[in-house]
């Protein structure tokens, strides 16, 4: 198995984590308290925060770079403001199965990426992104907004969603650009 299908491979292994709780039998018998709710947009903010961290680091690819720079800054902010409203509700994000398989998952892809260089890495980071905003925008609105018990909470999860397709469709352009696309050849992943 190369690199790159080892890292899509571990961005499955975390899809499925995020995805396990869109079960419906598992919904609804193991549905996330407003407190795992938090710790799980806390762990998947520091997920995506981290990844860009690294790409910032490794990639020379300016529009990879600009990418990952806006990850930092528009998922820092994010983070403090959720922190800030569970400061408000007196919320104390709490782990769950999801965030901690969320942290391992992104642990092992964080591995797989140091390995790789240049095009191979830009390739790999910009799959993993696009993969990853697709996963925490449908657990996002099939689990987490479902099962918020504190309206604010729901409200901060829906005005979250726009964030998130943003990047999604920002990925998936940075993504047709490595391929040599025009936004008219992309296709619909």
């Amino acid at each position: 198995m190369n690199v790159h299908t080892e890292v899509v491979a571990t961005i499955a292994t975390a899809i499925l984590a995020i995805g396990t709780l869109n079960a419906p039998a598992q919904a609804q018998a193991v549905a996330p308290t407003d407190p795992q709710i938090v710790g799980i947009v806390v762990a998947a903010n520091q997920i995506d925060i981290d990844y860009a961290k690294l790409t910032l680091s490794k990639s020379k690819n300016k529009q990879i770079r600009a990418f990952a720079q806006q990850m930092v800054t528009d998922h820092s902010a994010l983070q403090k403001s959720v922190f800030d409203l569970g400061a408000k509700l007196n919320v104390t994000p709490a782990e769950s199965d999801t965030s901690k398989s969320l942290k391992a998952g992104a642990e092992a892809t964080r591995n797989k990426l140091k390995a790789l260089k240049s095009k191979a890495f830009d390739n790999a980071y910009i799959d993993n992104e696009i993969a990853y905003h697709q996963a925490v925008i449908d657990t996002v609105n099939k689990v987490l907004i479902p099962n918020a018990q504190n309206a604010e909470l729901k409200s901060a999860l829906s005005g979250a969603v726009p964030l998130f397709e943003g990047h999604l469709e920002h990925a998936k352009s940075v993504q047709a650009a490595l391929e040599g696309k025009t936004p008219a050849q992309q296709t619909t992943h």
